[in-house]
């Protein structure tokens, strides 16, 4: 009771004393809704009692989670976020999506909900020790505590030993993780591998891959990437297959190519009029193919990372089927699921060239432990 009172007053402090640079955020296109609703609860009202509330951090936790969502109606869940890209995908989702307030607030905000599930690295003391008392069950799925995180982490133990006491169960994504979570306070722990990679991907169609060459898909390209790509590009490199993420740029994306084949001497071609793979560089125009060309992928150049405000795109389909990832280093939305995967290159925009000259040296990207969401399920049901 003592260490709660200390915490409160504490944020109540920080809170005062920051108010002015809050507000004159808020002014900001960036914080002009999260910082009134997590902060000064515009907008932002409790959730209905009862629900099967997640809360996750930002785009990739949420993303993550979506094969557990599938598992209910969304008339039954709350989800709360701290990133404007997490509400986005919660909303887009479908389902009822809050901003987390700031802990001085939750004690008012949190009503008794079913059960509230927790993503990764969200440990607010205020939300676990709160939602306990509404008499809530609290569970932590995809608990992981990387190396460097863990030296950090050891020198709060008391404090974490505070957070654990609140939470419930945890599903932790390895044996290491568990050892170390133990280590801080944590209790009744399972592990059940990365969840993240429970969600794997599918070939709709089985594509003949052409011999003798090296497959470089451009993958989910938007505005300059493709342009980017191609002016690093060389013909013996391998065959080039474009993606584009938007059906509406397929037309100006294979004039682009029209462009640059006839300086690079390429033959090129539009997938939806010739399927064959037989030429230099092929525009892949119509939608639900990218599981089917990664499957025949060699090296992957994964989009969304080379301009500065998308974020990046999904590794996890690409290091499913094996293939050489090269990203930009514009991965904000997409780093957690970076973690889960193993060998990718990340480069900045003007190193592209070179890379590609020594894409025979690239590591293969492959997947970490793949999660099994089932026991999460046994939880909630």
């Amino acid at each position: 009771m003592v260490f709660t009172i200390i915490y409160y007053i504490t944020a109540i402090l920080l809170y005062i004393v920051a108010i002015p640079f809050l507000i004159y955020k808020s002014f900001s296109q960036k914080y002009k809704i999260a910082i009134p609703a997590k902060f000064f609860l515009q907008n932002n009202p409790p959730f209905q009692e009862n629900k099967i509330w997640f809360h996750c951090c930002s785009f990739g936790e949420v993303r993550a989670i979506k094969p557990l969502l599938d598992k209910f109606d969304t008339n039954d869940l709350v989800l709360s976020v701290i990133t404007d890209t997490g509400y986005a995908q919660g909303r887009d989702f479908g389902i009822e999506t809050r901003y987390l307030p700031f802990e001085i607030f939750l004690p008012f905000w949190i009503r008794k909900q079913k059960v509230l599930v927790v993503v990764e690295a969200e440990l607010w003391y205020m939300l676990f020790l709160v939602a306990k008392l509404k008499r809530t069950k609290t569970i932590l799925i995809n608990a992981r505590i990387s190396d460097s995180s863990y030296h950090k982490y050891k020198k709060f133990s008391f404090f974490y030993k505070y957070i654990f006491s609140n939470i419930d169960k945890v599903y932790a994504q390895n044996d290491i993780d568990k050892e170390r979570l133990e280590s801080l306070g944590a209790k009744n722990i399972e592990v059940i591998g990365n969840i993240k990679l429970a969600n794997l991907p599918k070939v709709t169609k089985e594509l003949i891959k052409p011999s003798n060459t090296t497959i470089i898909t451009v993958a989910s390209s938007h505005e300059s990437e493709e342009e980017l790509v191609l002016k690093a590009y060389q013909k013996e490199y391998g065959k080039l297959i474009i993606v584009p993420r938007h059906p509406q740029r397929f037309d100006d994306v294979y004039n682009l190519i029209s462009k640059y084949s006839k300086n690079l001497g390429c033959s090129y071609s539009r997938y939806s009029i010739d399927n064959s793979f037989d030429s230099d560089i092929v525009l892949i125009d119509c939608m639900g193919e990218l599981n089917n060309i990664y499957s025949i992928s060699d090296v992957v150049i994964l989009c969304g990372s080379f301009v500065t405000h998308l974020g990046g795109h999904n590794p996890i389909e690409p290091a499913f089927f094996g293939c050489k990832i090269i990203s930009g280093e514009h991965i904000f939305n997409q780093k957690s699921l970076f973690e889960s995967i193993n060998g990718y290159t990340l480069i900045k925009n003007d190193e592209l060239e070179n890379i590609l000259k020594q894409i025979d040296n690239l590591p293969k990207s492959s997947l970490g432990t793949i999660g099994d969401i089932q026991p999460i399920l046994d939880e909630l049901y």
